[in-house]
């Protein structure tokens, strides 16, 4: 997320109230996940095995629990807890606006676009032309959708992102704060669900077609010419490369890629990343060729144990 303005790194001490280490004119841009972070952005982190990759990262302004050394060209905000100040950040820069009516005014919709009843769309919400948007659906503030995109009946996007921490009293949510893009040519079915990013984007390209009951979540994007069958759940973070195949009941974990043109069969587990070019199968996910080959050489045991016996 960048800011409507540059602020100074004194500026955002003070609106968090914590020390910092560096020049207090520092500039400050925006605030995003380790994962999206660019010079001028705010990172957070809040354990020490994580230190040194948000010291190391693309970000410049590190918000930490800790005083530590501060690397050549960055700056540090000293909390004595960076998620909560992450989320008065949040709350400072991207503050929740409730709506008003069914169809905020601030939204743009494009020519020939058919709008069913009962459908929200948010505030800042962008629609392209000649798309279809079903009833009972829900489109968060500030989703993009292109042209040509239909989405069925009790679609969701820009939930929150599925993103807590633990604490004594219960679970903290991290606020959300991206948005969710979904390029031309999509086809979403009845009742999915597409979470917005933390401070990023959720992201469908150009021509994904995905069946009903499908979950996509935070700051995933999903690649061009895709196929998700029903029943899908895709967890955080996920990179999905161009013409990947989930079947019906895939899972996948966060954090993974899933490479350009993979084909996962319906109920796979998927659990760490996964090459393009290749047909997996079974938990946690493998090449279906191998795994069957396997199967095939278990069903011949009877018959070697025969054999065996018939020799002695």
């Amino acid at each position: 997320m960048k800011f409507p303005k540059p602020h100074t790194l004194k500026q955002i001490a003070n609106l968090i109230d914590c020390k910092f280490v560096g020049n207090e004119d520092f500039p400050v841009l925006g605030m995003n996940e380790i994962h999206v972070v660019e010079p001028g952005d705010i990172v957070f982190v809040d354990h020490p095995k994580y230190y040194d990759k948000a010291l190391q990262s693309a970000a410049t302004i590190v918000l930490i629990n800790k005083e530590v050394e501060c690397p050549e060209g960055k700056s540090l905000l000293i909390s004595d807890d960076p998620f909560r100040d992450f989320n008065k950040l949040t709350d400072y820069f991207k503050p929740f606006q409730y709506a008003t009516r069914a169809i905020s005014e601030s939204a743009d919709i494009g020519e020939g676009t058919i709008i069913q009843p009962n459908v929200f769309i948010g505030h800042n919400v962008v629609i392209g032309k000649n798309c279809y948007i079903h009833s009972n659906v829900s489109i968060y503030d500030d989703a993009v959708i292109g042209d040509n995109v239909t989405i069925h009946a009790g679609t969701v996007l820009g939930a929150n992102a599925f993103y807590y921490k633990k604490r004594v009293e219960g679970f903290d949510r991290l606020k959300s704060s991206g948005r969710v893009v979904i390029e031309n040519n999509v086809d979403i079915g009845a009742s999915c669900t597409i979470d917005r990013g933390v401070t990023g984007d959720t992201a469908i390209k150009e021509g994904t077609k995905i069946d009903n009951l499908v979950q996509i979540g935070h700051d995933t994007v999903i690649g061009k010419k895709c196929l998700i069958a029903s029943q899908v759940g895709i967890a955080g973070c996920v990179v999905v490369e161009d013409e990947v195949t989930f079947w019906g009941q895939v899972g996948c974990a966060s954090g993974v890629t899933i490479g350009t043109k993979a084909i996962l069969h319906g109920q796979c587990g998927i659990t760490k990343s996964l090459e393009g070019h290749k047909t997996y199968w079974g938990t946690p996910a493998q090449e279906a060729i191998s795994v069957l080959k396997e199967m095939a050489s278990v069903k011949q045991l009877p018959n070697v144990l025969v054999q065996l016996k018939s020799k002695k």
